[in-house]
């Protein structure tokens, strides 16, 4: 049997606002997060730039969500992360597959590769969101 390995690169906290009730479209009942800010900690630094938003659709069966939002790293390079996933109501858990968009040029390229996972956690207070980053070995 292969185990799988993955290295924890960084922990996105994220603050949000009260979610934006769109409705049952018929595949479930569409919430829309406006994500205003946060922080990047970890192998990578920086800070989430306010203006994305998480777009989750709860459904019979659990949930799911697409998140779309900047990064804005410690060097000043913008990196854009789209993450995607599903909560299992079971369990709680939140699981998604994160990709990243920098610039090929620059310092955090390297994140354009590779097979990235994340756990997520909600919180209450100021982050609504704790993201653990891992990169797949």
């Amino acid at each position: 049997m292969m185990w799988l390995e993955a290295e924890e690169i960084m922990q996105i906290r994220v603050k949000c606002s009260e979610p934006l009730a769109v409705g049952d479209g018929g595949a479930g009942h569409l919430n829309v997060i406006p994500i205003t800010g946060g922080s990047v900690t970890g192998k990578y630094r920086g800070v989430v730039i306010a203006g994305g938003a998480d777009w989750s659709t709860i459904k019979s069966n659990g949930a799911h969500a697409f998140a779309k939002y900047l990064l804005q790293m410690e060097n000043g390079e913008y990196v854009a992360v789209e993450n995607e996933g599903i909560l299992n109501q079971d369990t709680a858990k939140i699981r998604t597959s994160p990709r990243f968009y920098a610039d090929v040029k620059g310092d955090y390229s390297e994140l354009n590769k590779g097979v990235y996972v994340a756990s997520l956690e909600t919180e209450a207070g100021e982050y609504k969101v704790n993201i653990h980053v891992y990169k797949m070995r």
